[in-house]
């Protein structure tokens, strides 16, 4: 069963974005002085008790877009208000009616809407009043609110669920897995997203830098819920143009870390750059599962075999050597449904729990060669006498040693390849701990 929807509506900076985060209880939207941070529908889960609703975000109807995605905004708009069983149709109490709020009203009256109004930056008890001038907008008393300090934060949410009393709504179901879409600016992520989606759920444009925020969608796949994270292009630090594209970078990184398999998105006609390097080297740092995307197949000219292009992006990419890779056209849906089936695979892979009986047999298949493979010194051989797996989602083992200072990266590297042979978790990276084993706990 779907959630009832709620659709925050209003024009640029009257504080949309920071009352929906207000509501959510976390910092969600991006919140900027500057007109028009908010593009796509952002949207999250609002639960009261056994009852519950998807809160939507929206940009501001009516803003003239520098980067001309006016047009694209407004559409996400009109969608979210044909979605919504309730509008909050939020007001700066501090400006009064203006022209705009009136087309606004205009707009909710002919979809004979459930409209909540809102007066927000009411920032004390004096200033209250000042709200009965929005009644002749037609949509009654508006509730005095101010998101930045949580003032009648609670009223509003009991109106918003006294509204949907008569709504059913299940508790909705838990994903099964999250996958964060990063790459650098252009490439295809939003394109991507909403090939999966089934529909157009954020912004598809080829300006650079269309995404700003970090968009949570939930799709079906196969009877279960996963999210989809779209993140805003990464570019060069040098190159951020403002504090906006700073807290994309910011979102961008901790999408990454929230995700089960991270889908790099890389553009396969142009050369794989610094920031490409940038983003692949963080995610192997992260130890994240990821397949890498090879977007704009059918575009790219140069490189026309699929093997010739995994060994280059092994050579430049070699901490994500582990990743398996998919080439795709997103907007021609080219191949999406089979990534969604390879993530949910290397989710699998990554969430494995492997017995300790199979982990120490493969541990005794590589134990001689590990032995020759690792640096001798003064403290002698490199010896491991036996391994347990602590974790999943990075695959963790810990192998009990004689000697950690004689496991360096080189031997770690070998033993983490040989593994991957031996064990069911070949295309996902692999966390290997040493600790000193005690002698009198050998056997």
């Amino acid at each position: 069963m779907a959630l009832p929807v709620v659709a925050i509506i209003g024009r640029p900076n009257v504080g949309k974005s920071s009352l929906f985060n207000a509501l959510a209880g976390e910092m969600i939207s991006i919140v900027e002085p500057t007109a028009g941070v908010t593009r796509d529908r952002v949207s999250t889960i609002i639960a009261r008790g056994d009852k519950y609703f998807e809160l939507i975000d929206t940009g501001g109807y009516g803003i003239v877009d520098v980067q001309q995605l006016s047009e694209h905004i407004e559409q996400q708009i009109v969608t979210a208000i044909e979605s919504a069983d309730i509008v909050l149709f939020v007001v700066d109490i501090r400006q009064g009616v203006v022209p705009l709020d009136e087309r606004i009203a205009q707009l909710l009256r002919r979809g004979k809407l459930t409209v909540i109004g809102v007066a927000n930056k009411a920032d004390n008890a004096g200033i209250f009043p000042a709200a009965g001038e929005f009644a002749k907008l037609g949509f009654g008393e508006f509730i005095c609110v101010s998101a930045t300090n949580n003032l009648n934060k609670q009223v509003l949410l009991g109106r918003v669920f006294e509204g949907l009393s008569g709504v059913e709504s299940d508790k909705p179901r838990t994903p099964v897995m999250k996958l964060a879409i990063v790459g650098k600016q252009n490439v295809g992520k939003s394109s991507l997203i909403n090939a999966m989606a089934g529909s157009e759920r954020v912004i598809v444009s080829e300006t650079p830098g269309t995404t700003r925020d970090a968009i949570d969608v939930r799709i079906e796949k196969d009877g279960k819920t996963i999210v989809v994270i779209d993140t805003a292009g990464v570019r060069k630090k040098s190159r951020m143009a403002d504090s906006i594209e700073f807290y994309s970078y910011v979102r961008a990184t901790r999408s990454i870390q929230r995700a089960d398999v991270v889908l790099f998105m890389i553009d396969a006609t142009a050369k794989i750059s610094d920031v490409d390097k940038k983003i692949g080297g963080f995610i192997a740092e992260e130890y994240k599962s990821c397949i890498i995307i090879i977007n704009k197949w059918d575009l790219a000219k140069e490189i026309t075999v699929t093997g010739a292009y995994e060994e280059y992006l092994t050579k430049l990419l070699p901490g994500l050597r582990y990743a398996p890779i998919a080439f795709t056209t997103a907007t021609e849906s080219k191949n999406v449904q089979s990534v969604l089936d390879l993530a949910t695979e290397i989710f699998g892979q990554t969430t494995r729990w492997i017995t300790t009986g199979r982990l120490n047999k493969a541990f005794e298949s590589i134990k001689s060669e590990s032995m020759s493979a690792g640096k001798r010194s003064s403290s002698g051989r490199p010896n491991i006498y036996y391994a347990t797996q602590v974790s999943v989602n990075p695959v963790t083992l810990l192998m009990f040693v004689n000697n950690p200072e004689l496991f360096d990266e080189n031997h770690r590297r070998f033993i983490i390849g040989r593994l991957r042979e031996l064990l069911p978790v070949g295309e996902v990276p692999i966390k290997l701990l040493a600790r000193a084993h005690r002698r009198e706990e050998r056997v």
